[in-house]
């Protein structure tokens, strides 16, 4: 028997035993549990984070930046001097349950172990065989750059006091749908939503009291996920489940930012692991607001300096009977989420960083104009945008608040 026959019996029995004692949160099983891996790995958007710009697949290096400074992603291919090579299934359910590394030292939070323990023995065991199959690369991450004291890893381990809940897998089967259940047990657990979609406090953990009422990363808003109900087209399930899995909602937009690679590693989960996420997430929704009171016109200067804008810069792409809205099947600027949004800040990243093609929707593209337009011209360009398209309260938007949303773009 090889090397990977020895390593998927010992998974497999892992994975009927954990199984047994957690019914109801998992599809029916894979007989292949590097391919289930595989599909719980895009669920939890490992590749996301764990590889660099330019790198190898799972190589580590990408730096993620913190209010506490920068930390730089590690190689989790099965290398043995740089990866995880050398681990042991046990050394991997420590990390993911416990945040501690197979030598001992504690890992950084921004490694989301806090939703890891969620997860099922069979799951972790599914991933830990996914992970071992994959290319080994020899990658020595670059030094974190942290504040003092932070950069002092023992520290970590009062930070898990009080916010590391680590005994047991939490049971996700809470109601009769087994299909919200698994949905809540993915959201909660492996695809940790809430570690972006959340306001953390002053020591970097999430705010339990709001959990996915949106929060700001890497310079975009991550809106709230229980009002969505409240777009310009509510949501629907569809919708949602479509969006995570393409990046794109025809009724409501393109995925942008931070949120585009997750939508990309989402693209490889399963349907039914997508579906099922989709379904809680529309199941905590909270009741739209009221209608929005009339708008009240912008001054009559500050739209045609806006229309002037468009009409350069956009309307070959997006007037109503542009050849690449009708043809392209762009979202409509009237459903769009960042221009319908109480901020403007994403309308303002997308028009600075441009939108990469969405794999099969190439159409559904856009070039930077981050050195083309200033930052005069950005807020022209918004406020009009806003107007013209939104029934909501327009935007008072100045090139104080563009130049300050520049600044806010991570740097490598």
């Amino acid at each position: 028997m090889n090397v990977k026959a020895i390593l998927r019996t010992a998974v497999l029995t892992i994975a009927a035993a954990s199984g047994a004692a957690l019914p109801g949160v998992s599809p029916a099983a894979d007989p292949d549990p590097v391919q289930r891996g595989a599909q719980l790995a895009a669920v939890g958007d490992c590749i996301v984070c764990h590889t660099a710009a330019g790198g190898a697949p799972f190589a580590g290096g990408l730096p993620i930046h913190t209010p506490f400074g920068t930390l730089y992603s590690t190689d989790i291919t099965p290398d043995t001097k740089t990866g995880i090579g050398a681990w042991t299934l046990d050394a991997f359910v420590q990390a993911m349950r416990r945040g501690k590394s197979s030598d001992g030292h504690l890992l950084y939070p921004a490694f989301p172990y806090v939703h890891f323990t969620h997860m099922t023995d069979a799951d972790i065991a599914s991933v830990y065989a996914f992970m071992m199959s994959r290319t080994p690369v020899q990658a020595t991450a670059a030094a974190n750059k942290l504040i003092f004291p932070l950069n002092f890893r023992p520290l970590l381990a009062v930070w898990n006091l009080l916010y590391l809940h680590a005994d047991t897998p939490e049971p996700m089967s809470r109601t009769q749908d087994p299909q919200l259940d698994r949905g809540r047990y993915l959201v909660d657990g492996l695809g940790h939503c809430a570690a972006c979609h959340t306001p953390l406090n002053v020591f970097g953990a999430e705010k339990k009291d709001r959990t996915f009422d949106g929060a700001v990363i890497d310079g975009w808003d991550a809106p709230s996920l229980k009002t969505l109900l409240g777009a310009s087209t509510p949501w629907t399930r569809e919708q949602l489940s479509t969006y995570l899995r393409t990046g794109v909602a025809s009724e409501h937009g393109a995925a942008a930012g931070p949120m585009l690679p997750v939508t990309r590693s989402l693209a490889n989960a399963s349907q039914a692991d997508v579906e099922a996420m989709a379904a809680y997430i529309m199941s905590i929704q909270t009741p739209p607001p009221a209608a929005p009171a009339a708008r009240v016109a912008s001054g009559a200067s500050l739209q045609q300096a806006g229309a002037t804008m468009f009409e350069a810069s956009c309307a070959a792409c997006h007037a109503a009977h542009a050849p690449m809205n009708v043809v392209g099947g762009r979202p409509l600027l009237s459903l769009s989420t960042s221009v319908n949004s109480d901020s403007p800040r994403n309308l303002v990243r997308v028009m600075l960083d441009g939108l990469p093609a969405q794999g099969s929707k190439a159409s559904v593209s856009m070039p930077p104009f981050a050195g083309m337009l200033t930052d005069a011209q950005i807020a022209d360009l918004a406020n009009y945008l806003r107007a013209q398209y939104s029934n909501r309260t327009p935007w008072q938007l100045q090139a104080d608040d563009v130049a300050k949303y520049r600044k806010e773009t991570p740097t490598p």
